[in-house]
């Protein structure tokens, strides 16, 4: 009895170091942004002196992160909408069809998240395409890249779907188009939502695909604003954490709305044939 208590009590103290490693850098990021320069630098714990809020409107101002939070948010709602959508349409469409074509794409496309981006040529395919240095060519780029993942998590949901579905709206006079928007795509929500929440966050802290296809700053999302700003400002840590916290404030915002989605959608996609 005794010696269970005390597996216990180590599994509890191993969870709370576990807790601390990850919640005191986002604290300490936190607390930093309240304090004036002085203090920032010190990156200690306390708490600040004087609270200083007028850290976030500077940043704001001078980091560009208007512009930055709209291209962010650009890329990310545009490329995870449409691959989300895309991407279960196939996999609606594999998984019903299985043709020996529709197999070897479906084992092709799951290439896709075993083998990294070769940025040197996605930048070369994209100047042959007049598409480099435009939003459309990296809201292009984010959209394929979340492809392989979301057909995998997708299809092994619409294996669980029944077929019987599918017949009935067909009885009914539904077409392919109304037969996926109005039946099999209210049956997807869970695992798309999911989908949908792990991309755009994704897409948001994404910051090497921008860097490598964007050299204009008026292009440039969140990530690439504050690495910008780090550039200018490096002495001054308060502002430096301002920013960070701005950033993190929208994928948050989606996670935390999102959340209950997740646990149900990871699990339904994990579904076997």
């Amino acid at each position: 009895m005794a010696k269970k208590r005390i597996q216990n009590i180590l599994k509890h103290v191993v969870c709370i170091l576990l807790c601390l490693c990850v919640v005191l850098p986002f604290y300490m990021v936190l607390i930093n942004s309240f304090k004036t320069k002085a203090e920032a630098a010190r990156m200690s714990l306390a708490l600040p002196t004087e609270w200083v809020f007028s850290n976030y409107s500077e940043v704001i101002e001078k980091g560009s992160l208007i512009q930055g939070f709209l291209n962010s948010f650009s890329y990310a709602l545009i490329a995870t909408t449409l691959g989300v959508v895309l991407c279960a349409m196939a996999a609606f469409v594999m998984c019903r069809k299985r043709t020996k074509l529709n197999v070897f794409l479906y084992y092709f496309v799951l290439c896709g998240l075993f083998f990294p981006v070769n940025y040197v040529t996605l930048v070369r395919v994209l100047s042959t395409l007049h598409l480099n240095d435009t939003r459309a060519g990296i809201i292009m780029v984010f959209t394929s890249a979340m492809i392989p993942f979301c057909i995998f998590t997708i299809r092994n949901f619409v294996i669980s779907v029944p077929v019987e579905l599918d017949e009935a709206a067909v009885i009914d006079g539904a077409g392919p188009l109304s037969l996926f928007f109005k039946v099999i795509m209210p049956l997807l929500k869970p695992t798309m939502v999911t989908c949908f929440i792990l991309q755009f966050m994704g897409v948001w802290s994404d910051f090497l695909t921008p860097l490598y296809l964007s050299s204009k700053s008026k292009l440039f999302p969140m990530t690439m604003a504050v690495y910008q700003f780090f550039g200018k400002n490096k002495s001054y840590w308060n502002y430096i954490f301002a920013d960070i916290v701005l950033t993190c404030i929208p994928v948050i915002l989606v996670y935390m709305i999102g959340q209950k989605y997740i646990v149900g959608g990871m699990t339904s996609g994990a579904v076997k044939e």
